[in-house]
């Protein structure tokens, strides 16, 4: 029988640790409580052996085992194991990121005596309060209140210890720093499942033939009790839905009937309403397409049905097999994701879409539901902890044969998986910033391979890395270079400034071509959008004496300039804001030049308010519909990147 397991912890630290497994016996990817460095954290169990450490180390058992089987599967683990390998990130950072499932484990801090905390507790029985210290003596009485609360060697948690001794957080942090306490990080497991509770009309109660709802009260195995009208106008909403509703949606219809919502409660200690809590059921919020035709809806065209049959012939086939979709705008990519989806369940298989952004999964899982139905998960950021692991346990347990959602997605558990689809490949949102570091789209074709499945990385516009790898052969190179209908693509025309400068002798943020047709279809009782992907007035402040650019202080990189409400355009005013868009520093533009004292200072670089200037200035009888207040508000709350500005007629 296996004495020892290696655990993975979610600590900074390229190893795993080993602890005695106590008779408890865990299995491989399963997790367990063990404790590390004084706290007890959780981990993820990699192997279990027999190996003993060297006798210089003490081994420490583990104190809980919370799953009685792997809840990572052995692709995964190995798949574990290559991302830590090849992006050079701690075993146990990895597995973190795997299992979405913090909302499974309760952490709290819990306190117990020291021992220089009984010293000064019995001294101070003896010799009374110390008069050197800081504190005052209501302080210190508390003090000696929490030494005496756990002076028989109990742990106590603080809510505990504030409700017995008044002690508040920052009086147990320094009886922690002057080693009176001793603080413990505690991991507990939780029920993460999101319950609702539901009112049950009592068994007997809920038929209109029994009288519920009307004056006449009739005996029902014994003399009903008599109701008063409000009572009777809940008993009759319970009934006439079967006997059976969630409180919040009986609340709010009790609400609107100006009935006081402790009727409710009058009934159920009457023995005539029940409550029972159960599940609550999880709705994809936000993906509803009335009006809509869904992408499985449309009749696939000849060069869709060239591509689906390749993907198709590699699935029947088996085996890994990668494939770059590559079609242009508007070709039908997203049918034929949808058709090779249902190839797959049709086949047994599972399937998993990975999209590049948030904002893109609720729309694209609205289409999946229209299609698919139930089988319908959604993994993402956004989802509450509770909602994260509701949808990772239906994943595992094959409740949902399909999946949609961002990178992470790319570790859900999924059960016979048969195809990855990875919609604009080229993203960089595939790239994770954070520990672990990794990207989504080269993890998702080494899943594939570990998993001998087929991968689809589609794309109008394919990374270098894998238009290589299909131009070597590596991956099949599936086309379509026709829109559906054989819709025109939009016409694209090139201006040069350079030339637009040699005519007119002047800097222009727009050409004079654009500005024409700008103006010509504003009079056709038209709109314009025009976008420009920069924040601020202008993107670099320089002195024209020395050459100074003013640069962040932590960054390195050019401050922006942002234009107040009025001012001049061309010289730079002390006191105007400059920002650092990378970590958002922000100072007041200089008198002078920091370098060289110069009051030279000038703007140099367009940003959207440059943009938005000249653009309302260049056309005539155009209302400016930038919204400019609401786009600085959202921009001083979220930073965001991309701005657009648009003029049309009222």
């Amino acid at each position: 029988m296996p004495q020892f397991c290696d655990v993975a912890l979610p600590v900074p630290l390229d190893q795993t640790f080993t602890y005695g497994v106590n008779g408890l016996v865990p299995v491989v990817g399963a997790r367990v409580l063990v404790p590390f460095s004084g706290q007890r954290l959780m981990g993820v169990v990699v192997r279990v052996h027999e190996d003993a450490p060297a006798e210089e180390f003490e081994i420490k058992p583990v104190q809980q085992v919370l799953d009685e089987a792997a809840l990572l599967p052995e692709e995964l683990m190995k798949l574990a194991a290559w991302i830590a390998q090849y992006y050079v990130a701690p075993l146990g950072e990895v597995l973190r990121g795997m299992l979405p499932l913090a909302a499974e484990v309760k952490r709290h801090f819990s306190y117990r005596i020291a021992e220089a905390g009984r010293r000064v507790l019995y001294e101070g029985a003896v010799k009374g309060s110390s008069r050197r210290s800081k504190l005052t003596v209501e302080e210190q009485n508390r003090e000696y209140s929490v030494l005496n609360y756990l002076e028989g060697g109990e742990v106590a948690k603080m809510s505990a210890l504030r409700s017995a001794t008044g002690a508040n957080k920052g009086l147990l942090e320094g009886m922690v720093r002057k080693k009176w306490l001793v603080r413990e990080a505690v991991a507990e497991e939780r029920d993460a499942r999101r319950l609702e509770k539901v009112a049950v009309l009592v068994q007997g109660l809920g038929s209109r033939e029994e009288g519920v709802g009307s004056s006449e009260q009739k005996p029902v195995g014994g003399r009903l009790p008599r109701l008063n009208e409000n009572q009777l106008a809940v008993m009759a909403e319970l009934a006439a839905v079967g006997g059976r509703m969630r409180v919040r949606d009986l609340r709010l219809s009790l609400t609107r009937a100006g009935v006081p919502e402790s009727t409710l409660g009058t009934l159920v200690k009457r023995g005539l309403v029940g409550i029972e809590e159960v599940a609550e059921e999880f709705h994809l919020g936000g993906v509803g397409a009335e009006g809509k035709k869904h992408a499985h809806e449309h009749a696939l065209n000849e060069a869709q049905m060239e591509a689906l049959g390749t993907i198709a012939a590699a699935m029947e086939k088996g085996g890994f097999k990668p494939h770059l979709l590559y079609g242009i705008t508007g070709s039908g990519k997203t049918s034929v994701y949808f058709a090779a989806m249902q190839r797959a369940l049709d086949a047994g298989k599972s399937a998993l879409l990975l999209v590049p952004e948030i904002g893109l999964t609720p729309a694209m899982a609205g289409q999946m539901v229209a299609a698919f139905g139930g089988e319908v998960a959604l993994l993402h950021s956004q989802l509450t902890p509770d909602e994260r692991a509701e949808q990772w346990h239906r994943i595992r347990r094959g409740e949902a044969r399909i999946v949609v959602g961002t990178r992470s997605a790319v570790f859900a558990p999924m059960v016979d998986l048969g195809l990855i689809i990875v919609d604009e490949e080229h993203d960089s949102s595939y790239k994770q910033e954070e520990t672990p570091r990794y990207h989504g789209r080269d993890v998702a074709v080494m899943r594939a391979k570990l998993n001998e499945s087929v991968v689809v990385l589609g794309s109008a516009t394919p990374s270098l890395e894998s238009w290589a790898n299909a131009e070597k052969g590596r991956y099949a190179l599936v086309e379509m270079r026709a829109r559906v209908a054989d819709r025109p693509l939009p016409l694209v025309e090139l201006v040069d400034m350079r030339e637009e400068f040699r005519e007119t002798g002047q800097e222009q943020i727009f050409s004079r071509r654009l500005m024409e047709e700008t103006q010509a279809t504003l009079d056709r009782g038209e709109q314009v959008i025009l976008l420009l992907n920069r924040r601020g007035y202008s993107s670099t402040v320089l002195c024209r004496s020395c050459g100074e650019k003013i640069e962040c202080e932590n960054c390195a990189v050019s401050m922006t300039y942002h234009k107040p409400v009025s001012g001049n355009d061309a010289i730079a005013q002390p006191g105007q804001r400059l920002e650092c868009h990378y970590c958002g520093s922000r100072r007041s533009v200089p008198k002078a030049c920091p370098k060289c004292e110069s009051e030279h200072l000038y703007f140099l670089g367009v940003g959207l308010a440059a943009g938005r200037g000249e653009a309302a200035g260049a056309v005539s009888d155009g209302a400016d519909r930038s919204d400019g207040s609401r786009y600085r508000a959202r921009e001083e709350r979220h930073g965001a990147a991309v701005g657009a500005a648009a003029w049309g007629r009222d």
